[in-house]
């Protein structure tokens, strides 16, 4: 009897580590859902919206201008940031402060990117702590999945204009 009983503890365990482990590779190789919170990405994703995360492009560096990603936030590793890529390695970037009163040029380093909010007035991004470290990138987003009335892809920046190779 307690051969029977502990044999079907062992398998108990088995299955639940090999789900486990499924389950891992899933959110961390596949995607996941993410809730994203803050004004930074309005109007594209308003406060407390679900979005699907793909965790592939990271991968295969599939990451390109215009993305939403999910990023880890340099300023504060417990926390993730969800914003926009605006330049890759290499690039050139007109970057303004949020104040809008100082204007420069910025070059994206090798293995970085530049990220910033969609709303330009209360964002904190790469105008703020510079260029981002690809590293940082914890998935691409491109789909919304609540609120209901906004289920499917995502729509382009509204700030579109500062895609421009200059």
């Amino acid at each position: 009897m307690l051969r029977g009983v502990l044999g079907k503890i062992f398998r108990l365990v088995g299955y639940t580590v090999q789900y486990g482990c499924i389950a891992h590779c899933a959110f961390e190789y596949v995607g996941g859902v993410v809730m994203c919170s803050g004004p930074s990405m309005e109007p594209t994703i308003q406060n407390s919206d679900i979005v699907f995360a793909e965790n592939l492009s990271r991968h295969f560096y599939g990451i390109q201008r215009g993305d939403i990603v999910i990023a880890k936030s340099p300023s504060d590793p417990k926390s993730n940031i969800c914003k926009r890529v605006i330049g890759l390695e290499g690039d050139k970037i007109l970057s303004n402060s949020p104040s809008d009163f100082f204007k420069s040029h910025s070059y994206v380093p090798t293995g970085h990117v530049w990220l910033e909010g969609d709303n330009l007035q209360n964002s904190t991004d790469s105008r703020y702590y510079g260029p981002v470290p690809y590293g940082l990138i914890r998935g691409r987003i491109f789909f919304k999945i609540w609120p209901l009335s906004d289920f499917g892809f995502l729509r382009d920046s509204p700030n579109g204009h500062r895609f421009s190779d200059d």
